[in-house]
């Protein structure tokens, strides 16, 4: 019984973390929720709706952990057609027979469907959805709205909606296209200012503040009108009483049709695939590092979209953004999604009468900001550096989808891939005949049991990874594995860059995970997750330093230092981190170390979140090992937002005699008994008198660093001095 009472203790004690994150969520999902759904030419509400069923019934019977549910960016494309040729009462029939699909695979444990699709042509999938979202979405961001026949002609038109705009006479339009533009610069923005107090409220959530009291001004201030053409505001918004008393009317008469099943295959494959995605990425982020039940997920998901199809509201998927939001403000559980969707029924039932105050134009630059993220250049260029042959993949991927459809392109996009590779290999006897034999065997070694030893022969792709994918899954990730290629002619990128998120995995959670036999094998590229075959492609890359490069290589001279800018890849020193739990490193540069390591000040590249949420981060940090055990804890600077964390469970330690380090540190660690012992008068006035940092120890080695950008070269010398002193205390 002990366990349990340990779970539940664990429960209550994560809970106001869990409530305060759902809180930031259901910011993000409201203007989102409303975005999706008028982008699907569905009832604003309808998105709403979606999360709230979602979070409600996949936060009771989901398998996942951190996750967060509720209307998704790539069904936007699919609902608009479907809603566009049934009907909307027909579309929430074909809505109900997805999620009874989704259903289906569930309960036949095909949650490793997302395996079976290539890395690149899912890929390009999402970015022909990122561009089916900013092509519709563009022109009425600017207050332009017109009908064209696919995509490509809406992308086409955007200069033509651009040069109108700047020649718009209709005060009303000018208006509206300004809100438009504004609320695309937060987006583009905001991500940028590494502000602390900002960004406890999400971009898209300030556009609806902004938006609102914008209203309200000409309507209290100047007691006037809103200036913005009616025809470009929310509207249709019930009052949640309404919602509840009157169900919309679900029309099954088309389900004989070609049309509503072509729409429902749509829709369950690309609900499945944005969800296992999602759940796959953001298992990466999960502090603890747990494993989702996909197919767990599939079924409460099937269900959450059967629930919300009957009530009015849209798919219910795993998304991707909200769930990184959701792990980067503390969500520890399950509990996380109910909240955001009890806050979401909050913010209908008192503020519903409000959002009509909200432009539709900044709404819309929420889903164009979305749909640039997915179809991002540096998708492209990412791609291009993995190899010319993924770009291929990418791009009939996404020209399929965009002019025949999301079926066919990804399925274009299969096709294509198993061409290239009998093309590279030169022979289609590899894959025919080795297709459906086993080719994955794995043992303990007899010498150490907490060896896994894998071996794997004749060929490694998207055809058959899931072979592969189940041996590995049934391995605890504290323990040591080998995977060996030696015997395996040719392994794919989809295979390379799953095999590198295990890795980072493994290492996370205490075990090791090694892949060897690829010595002979070579690549068309340097990248780590290019494709591997016997075809050796020599490829040389000559470095050059940059200003500051070189003026870090001058104070390495001054201050007798070890100067590297070589990218490294070995950054486990700084996996036991706090700061690090749900962020994923990408590389470490620029070192400057003293010759027995003892100090290593470096710049670093680290991402927040995965997939459209992704930011990627540059920092400069100073790593110090101490040579002896010190207790756990981290130091900041004591703020309002400090404050705010002291409701939700991030409790301050007082240091008895220093009530003004009190005040102006926030400390927080599990032993404070320790941590108190430790902050003596020395230490603790040799921070009131020092400029503040973040400071973190692991019990042996110490994180510093200043603010979350590059720091220059004053910085670093300020920095590095502030360590070697801080060492010097502390020994």
């Amino acid at each position: 019984m002990s366990p349990k009472k340990d779970n539940i203790a664990h429960f209550f004690k994560a809970l106001p973390k869990n409530i305060f994150s759902g809180f930031v969520v259901s910011l993000i999902a409201l203007p989102l929720g409303l975005g999706l759904a008028m982008a699907s030419e569905a009832p604003p509400i309808s998105g709403i709706i979606a999360a709230v069923i979602g979070g409600f019934v996949v936060s009771l019977l989901g398998g996942s952990n951190v996750t967060i549910a509720g209307p998704g960016n790539g069904l936007v494309g699919v609902l608009l057609i479907a809603i566009t040729t049934l009907g909307i009462e027909s579309a929430y029939a074909a809505i109900i027979c997805s999620g009874v699909l989704l259903l289906i695979l569930g309960f036949l444990r095909l949650g490793k469907l997302a395996d079976f699709f290539p890395s690149s042509a899912i890929q390009g999938m999402l970015a022909a959805i990122g561009l089916i979202i900013l092509g519709k979405q563009f022109h009425i961001m600017l207050a332009h709205k017109i009908k064209r026949e696919d995509t490509i002609d809406y992308l086409l038109e955007i200069p033509y909606t651009i040069n109108d705009a700047i020649h718009y006479d209709n005060t009303g339009l000018i208006y509206a296209a300004i809100a438009g533009i504004l609320s695309f610069a937060i987006m583009i923005f905001y991500s940028k200012i590494r502000n602390k107090y900002l960004q406890l409220i999400p971009a898209p959530m300030w556009i609806v503040i902004l938006s609102i009291t914008f209203s309200y001004y000409f309507e209290l201030v100047a007691h006037e009108s809103n200036p913005i053409d009616p025809n470009y505001m929310i509207s249709g918004i019930p009052q949640f009483s309404e919602i509840i008393a009157q169900l919309p009317t679900i029309d099954f008469g088309k389900i004989g049709s070609l049309p509503f099943w072509t729409s429902v295959l749509a829709l369950t494959l690309i609900a499945s695939i944005e969800s296992l995605l999602s759940i796959k990425a953001v298992d990466k982020l999960d502090p603890e590092k747990r494993r989702s039940n996909v197919n767990r997920d599939l079924k409460a998901l099937g269900l959450a979209t059967v629930g919300s199809g009957f009530l009015g509201g849209l798919n219910v998927v795993t998304v991707i953004a909200r769930s990184s939001v959701n792990v980067n403000n503390g969500g520890s559980n399950r509990s996380s999604n109910f909240f955001h969707a009890t806050f979401l029924v909050v913010f209908i039932v008192l503020f519903s009468s409000q959002l009509t105050r909200i432009p539709l134009p900044a709404l819309m630059a929420i889903l164009v900001y979305t749909g640039y993220k997915l179809a991002s250049p540096s998708t492209i260029r990412n791609i291009f550096s993995i190899g010319r042959e993924q770009l291929i993949i990418f791009f009939v991927t996404l020209l399929v989808t965009l002019k025949i459809g999301l079926i066919t392109g990804i399925t274009s996009g299969v096709l294509v891939t198993l061409l290239i590779h009998i093309v590279i290999n030169r022979d289609f006897s590899l894959f025919a005949k080795n297709v459906l034999k086993p080719n994955v065997l794995m043992f303990q070694e007899d010498e150490d049991e907490s060896n896994y030893y894998l071996s794997v022969k004749h060929f490694c792709s998207f055809l058959n990874y899931y072979r592969l994918k189940e041996k590995i899954d049934t391995i605890p990730e504290d323990e040591n594995v080998i995977i060996d290629f030696s015997l395996c002619e040719f392994v794919d990128h989809t295979v390379m860059e799953n095999l590198n998120s295990y890795q980072e995995l493994f290492k996370k959670r205490g075990g090791s995970f090694e892949v060897v036999g690829l010595d002979m094998h070579d690549t068309d590229s340097k990248h780590p997750f290019a494709l591997r075959r016997l075809l050796p492609v020599p490829n040389i890359i000559k470095n050059n330093l940059t200003r500051r490069q070189t003026s870090i290589e001058e104070l390495a001279i001054d201050y007798k230092l070890n100067y590297t800018h070589e990218k490294q890849k070995g950054i486990e020193f700084l996996n036991n981190f706090l700061f690090f739990k749900t962020k994923k490193i990408n590389h470490i540069y620029n070192q400057l170390t003293t010759d027995n390591d003892a100090l290593n000040l470096f710049d670093i590249e680290f991402s927040e979140g995965e997939f459209i949420a992704k930011e990627v981060v540059r920092s400069t940090m100073f790593y110090i090992n101490l040579n002896k055990d010190i207790p756990e804890f981290t130091l900041d600077r004591e703020g309002f937002l400090e404050k705010i964390y002291a409701f939700a469970g991030f409790n301050d330690i007082p240091i008895q005699n220093h009530n003004d380090f009190s005040k102006r540190f926030y400390l927080l660690g599990e032993d404070e008994d320790r941590i108190k012992a430790l902050f003596d008068d020395d230490l603790t006035h040799f921070f009131e008198s020092n400029p503040y940092y973040h400071i973190e120890s692991n019990g042996s080695c110490l994180l510093i660093f200043g603010r979350e950008r590059q720091a220059s070269i004053k910085e670093i010398k300020a920095l590095f001095d502030f360590g070697k002193r801080l060492r010097a205390v502390l020994s």
